[in-house]
């Protein structure tokens, strides 16, 4: 996939990708959701053991294809699927990383499934403490202000992520220094099975932008050429030295919290049938058929090739190896097992050493 995308001005939604890049996001948006039902099925079936999805928040692939994926960087959580599939991470690998076999492009089988890393791909690893990635953004920003360059880094973060200390410490900071990041809040009402109104009394998390001192915009994120639009308009104000911008997108999570937890127990059910009227997915394939972009029987190919692609990538997941043993502390804090001696005689590093 190409990382220059074509843009097209229209009237009413303003700056927007072009047909041929919209049916591509679509696809891409298709295919992490029948990436994470997969998953599903695993769990079920007793070959993954754990599920945290993306279903119902696909709409944030707008991002992605409003950015540069040849210098700018990402930091995802946990429910971005869409966001490392869109910069080019497989289905095989995806598998590979829920199944904890070799070839796991995140972690090499040492994190959850999920947490997910890509030096290639400009990914910026993320841990189970949440909202932590927000500072690595935030020291990306850095860098590349330092550097002089003119890249941008993009976080992503729960509603429910932006109670912790670590997001008021990186949108404070990023704003001081006015640093080229942009925040983007994935705003699904629940942080697991705490709903919005027990964590903020704001309506919206971007009500805080202000004091900050930097602009905040509350958005449809159901709405992915509207996301494109804002996360571009965001991307081209930041590299011309007007610091970050906080984006809320409201969506909607369509599953449980993760594979160990049933909504069914705090939420109502007509406000899950409500939103599942409101899923993403049909929302943006309406409105490629009404504009003419492509018909049913393209989006039919397409499902055929994206089902294909995902039986072909789980079958060679579930036949990969597991990681060999004496793999188990590679990138930890040194090649291979530790000495004796790092079990409580003198340190392997001596600081006077490396330095």
């Amino acid at each position: 996939m190409s990382s220059t995308r074509m843009r097209v001005v229209d009237g009413e939604a303003g700056m927007a990708p072009d047909a041929a890049t919209q049916v591509e996001m679509y696809r891409t948006m298709l295919l992490a959701r029948m990436t994470d039902e997969r998953t599903w099925l695993l769990n079920r079936g007793g070959k993954a053991p754990f599920v945290i999805s993306c279903q119902g928040q696909e709409g944030t692939v707008g991002t992605v294809y409003a950015l540069d994926r040849t210098q700018d960087w990402f930091a995802p959580y946990y429910r971005d699927l869409v966001v490392v599939m869109a910069l080019g991470m497989t289905a095989e690998e995806i598998l590979r990383s829920v199944m904890g076999r070799e070839g796991d492009p995140n972690s090499g089988a040492r994190q959850m499934p999920s947490h997910f890393s890509s030096r290639k791909l400009r990914v910026i690893s993320q841990g189970s403490a949440v909202a932590t990635q927000c500072l690595h953004a935030v020291g990306a920003g850095l860098a590349a202000k330092v550097r002089g360059e003119r890249s941008v880094a993009i976080t992503y973060v729960g509603e429910g992520g932006t109670s912790q200390g670590d997001f008021h410490e990186a949108l404070n900071f990023a704003s001081v220094h006015k640093l080229a990041v942009i925040f983007v809040v994935e705003n699904n009402s629940y942080a697991i099975s705490v709903p919005q109104s027990l964590q903020m009394a704001v309506g919206n998390v971007a009500d805080r932008a202000a004091g900050y001192g930097m602009p905040g915009q509350v958005i449809d994120g159901q709405d992915v050429l509207e996301v494109y639009r804002v996360t571009r308009e965001a991307a081209d104000r930041a590299r011309d030295g007007g610091g970050p911008t906080l984006v809320e997108l409201k969506t909607h999570r369509l599953t449980s919290h993760s594979s160990d937890d049933d909504q069914r127990a705090y939420r109502e059910a007509d406000e899950l049938k409500a939103e599942a009227a409101d899923d993403v997915i049909p929302r943006f394939r309406e409105r490629l058929f009404s504009s003419g972009v492509f018909d049913q029987a393209q989006e039919k190919t397409i499902r055929q090739e994206i089902m294909a692609e995902i039986d072909a990538a789980t079958d060679a997941a579930e036949n990969a190896p597991y990681p060999d043993a004496a793999t188990l502390y590679d990138h930890v804090y040194g090649p291979g097992a530790p000495e004796a001696s790092d079990l409580g005689g003198e340190p392997r590093f001596k600081f006077e050493e490396d330095v």
